[in-house]
């Protein structure tokens, strides 16, 4: 797969479709590779007429790594945030948010319609503002807008993200399965062996504990986005299950309220993962966002050139 030179740091990536179709960057969730982002759920945007880019973030994957702090007591951090206290990170979201926006520099996009899922919710959001002229539209799912009144994840989901990283492939599938029978959909039926078969191949891609952890701690260190998500002009979804232990809905509820326009999709019995049985639905909504902001965005061109001087 080839990577790119952004923001400082290379960034691996893998594109699907025709390059002159509507851009699609999808950005995965803490410690997640791109490979999360299922080949066929990328294949089925890519034919609805999508030029759709995936990659790992920093410190994971095949990404460059940040290495060299020593400070990774995520447990501490998150008891210190919960307090109020500032969180030192060796990165924010800021940063990943600039990462994201040197990819479609590299890959010559002046902008895209950005996709994120969890902590990549996040990031996407931080693009929306922080470089609002580089996102066609918005996709939030199963995120948050960093407020530290919203409701907090179940203790069991929080103790199934914080147990010990397994140092072998097995361990590492039997891992990701007890995970996701915490955090996943109660009201669909959990693909086992494709939870193991994901969590086999991340494994054998790049083991890498410590850069979930640091972004962990960016998170933390970001603070709150409620004042500024009110000020995101592009057109935006919020998609959220009304199970999710880890997240719960009501941060996604408060997402799709704070910015102007938003759309609210909530999905009855998905927790805190994209079951196959609803990606039809999601990615038809997702779809009849970029069109609908394709068609707007030409027609503000068009207003825009019919109101200069001939």
């Amino acid at each position: 797969m080839p990577r790119a030179r952004a923001n400082g740091i290379e960034l691996e990536y893998e594109v699907f479709g025709a390059a002159g179709a509507r851009p699609l960057l999808l950005i995965m969730g803490l410690g997640a590779q791109m490979i999360l982002w299922d080949d066929e759920f990328c294949a089925t945007l890519a034919a609805r007429g999508h030029h759709v880019v995936r990659f790992d973030n920093r410190d994971v994957g095949l990404s460059s790594k940040v290495d060299g702090w020593r400070t990774l007591d995520v447990v501490a951090a998150m008891g210190g945030w919960a307090l109020g206290r500032p969180v030192a990170a060796p990165y924010t979201l800021s940063d990943m948010a600039s990462d994201t926006v040197g990819l479609l520099d590299a890959l010559g996009l002046d902008a895209a319609h950005v996709i994120g899922a969890s902590l990549g919710g996040m990031i996407a959001q931080t693009v929306a503002i922080e470089h609002p002229r580089r996102v066609l539209s918005l996709t939030s799912i199963m995120s948050t807008t960093g407020n530290p009144r919203l409701p907090r994840a179940r203790p069991e989901a929080t103790a199934a993200l914080l147990r010990p990283p397994p140092r072998d492939r097995e361990g590492a599938m039997a891992r990701a399965v007890a995970v996701f029978r915490t955090i996943g959909s109660p009201g669909f039926p959990m693909d086992e062996a494709r939870v193991r078969e994901r969590a086999g191949r991340s494994f054998d891609r790049c083991s890498h504990p410590a850069g979930a952890a640091r972004q962990m701690l960016a998170v933390l260190a970001s603070g709150s986005r409620v004042e500024a998500l009110r000020r995101v002009t592009a057109p935006t979804l919020v998609i959220h299950g009304t199970d999710d232990p880890l997240i719960p809905v009501a941060a996604g509820v408060e997402t799709a309220q704070l910015i102007p326009g938003a759309e609210l999709m909530l999905i009855e019995g998905m927790g805190h993962d994209l079951p196959r049985a609803v990606w039809g639905r999601v990615i038809d909504a997702i779809t009849d966002l970029t069109t609908r902001a394709r068609a707007t965005a030409a027609h503000r061109r068009g207003v825009v050139l019919r109101s200069r001087p001939r």
